[in-house]
């Protein structure tokens, strides 16, 4: 007779354990910074990294991204990528690579729809307005040199790592209290230091100095080929390329000959488009998998691994890039990416909304810091609990300049909490702080409009 359940926490680690090579991450392995209290054994259904996914899905910051930039503004077209759309295609591509590699994809599924989640509105030009800025480069809102020696950087993969342990709310410690190995992947999606300028509230766990477990060098990767071919999507969307440019291209060629009759006989130019663009995806994945297999069988055989204790002993000297492409299929990309950067991402249109994501980023910056008590009342609390400061509310408005002057301009923390506050809005949200303390004008009108 057929056991149908149900499957508890234990029974779902042993199931993990059975299935999983030696070298996927096992949830029983899996460490936090708090101490958690364990549900009763009958609800207790869900494994460590199902949870950390649970968590990440319910938080406020998830939910912002459906209203953040990838390429091109949510609010400009309906078919266009979002922050959230890119970052649940992420994980789709991921989930298909784990499962085929024999990795855990639990793991790989919580990484992805965390990875993204310290992005700034307006995509990187955002990203890139707060570091100019943090780094006191920016004429338009200077800060103290003292501040600029020790606030630190700004780089979004360590943002998300911010958000995901101290400013997500939810129980008595700051943070999701995700597990070690989720934060780890966070982090790792992209480039990073052993010793960063970027102030991360908690390093432990995170394995600095180390590559990454082989589940986050899958989401790496899946970034990677999420973005180039949903950005050259976009682009055939928006018509900034055409389709006959696109086919040129190597990779296009290779997609092309794999499809065979099917591909040249199509008339018309929106479903080959389509057949183009899954083709792109399925042989950059396929190859992804086919080659990574490979370097870890080879791994694991010059090693003579054959249980997970094996791959332990030897896995921080794996190589920080064994999920990856074979050469030729990564040459393919690096043309696409080349293509997409100067054609795409360079267009005219594009660049001037990135200048005016700069002018917005920069001006509510600059508001913010000359003024704090044109920032909302959560976030000023937020700075008198980290630094025991009054609240600047509560204050004589006599005292106010004063207090600004000597407490919040040379304070790093403050200039951190403008840029916190700034990378978790959305770009819906920052243009309309924008118009509220740049345009007052317009909101007058809207007030006006919304009374009738």
């Amino acid at each position: 007779m057929t056991d149908f359940g149900p499957r508890r926490r234990r029974e779902l680690e042993r199931m993990e354990d059975a299935v999983l090579p030696p070298a996927g991450v096992r949830s029983s392995e899996s460490s936090r910074r708090h101490t958690e209290v364990r549900e009763p054994e009958e609800s207790d259904v869900r494994t460590a990294f199902q949870r950390d996914r649970d968590r990440i899905l319910h938080s406020r910051a998830f939910r912002r991204l459906k209203h953040k930039t990838q390429v091109y503004m949510p609010h400009t077209a309906d078919h266009q990528r979002t922050r959230l759309t890119h970052t649940l295609e992420v994980a789709q591509i991921g989930r298909t690579m784990a499962r085929s590699l024999g990795l855990n994809e639990d793991l790989v599924e919580a990484i992805a729809l965390g990875h993204d989640l310290g992005h700034t509105p307006f995509g990187h030009t955002g990203e890139q307005s707060l570091r100019t800025i943090l780094a006191g480069n920016e004429t338009e809102c200077p800060l103290p040199e003292e501040v600029v020696q020790s606030v630190g950087t700004f780089k979004h993969n360590y943002q998300s790592l911010r958000v995901v342990d101290w400013l997500e709310d939810r129980s008595q410690h700051p943070g999701l209290n995700l597990s070690d190995q989720v934060r780890e992947g966070i982090l790792k999606h992209t480039s990073w230091k052993a010793r960063s300028e970027f102030p991360l509230p908690e390093t432990t766990g995170l394995r600095l100095d180390r590559p990454c477990h082989l589940e986050g060098q899958v989401v790496a990767l899946a970034d990677e080929i999420a973005q180039q071919t949903h950005d050259l999507e976009d682009g055939l969307t928006t018509q900034v390329v055409s389709l006959d440019e696109i086919e040129r291209l190597d990779a296009a060629v290779e997609v092309a000959a794999m499809a065979g009759p099917v591909y040249g006989a199509e008339t018309s130019r929106r479903r080959r488009s389509k057949l183009l663009l899954r083709g792109l995806i399925r042989l950059l994945v396929t190859d992804a998998i086919e080659t990574t297999a490979q370097r870890v069988q080879k791994i694991c055989e010059r090693r003579n691994i054959a249980r997970r204790g094996d791959w332990l002993a030897i896995s921080d000297s794996v190589s920080a890039t064994t999920v990856r492409h074979s050469p030729r299929t990564a040459a393919m990309l690096a043309q696409l990416k080349a293509f997409i950067y100067r054609f795409i991402i360079n267009d005219l249109e594009n660049n001037r909304r990135d200048h005016r994501a700069h002018l917005i980023v920069t001006g509510l910056f600059r508001a913010y810091h000359r003024n704090p008590l044109t920032l909302p009342d959560d976030v000023l609390r937020r700075f008198q609990r980290e630094t025991g400061l009054p609240f600047l509310r509560a204050i004589s408005i006599h005292h106010i300049p004063d207090q600004v002057a000597r407490t919040y301009h040379p304070e790093p923390r403050f200039a951190r909490l403008i840029a916190d506050h700034l990378a978790g809005m959305s770009d819906r949200y920052a243009l309309a702080e924008y118009e509220a303390l740049y345009h007052p004008g317009s909101v007058l009108r809207s007030s006006r409009a919304g009374r009738w």
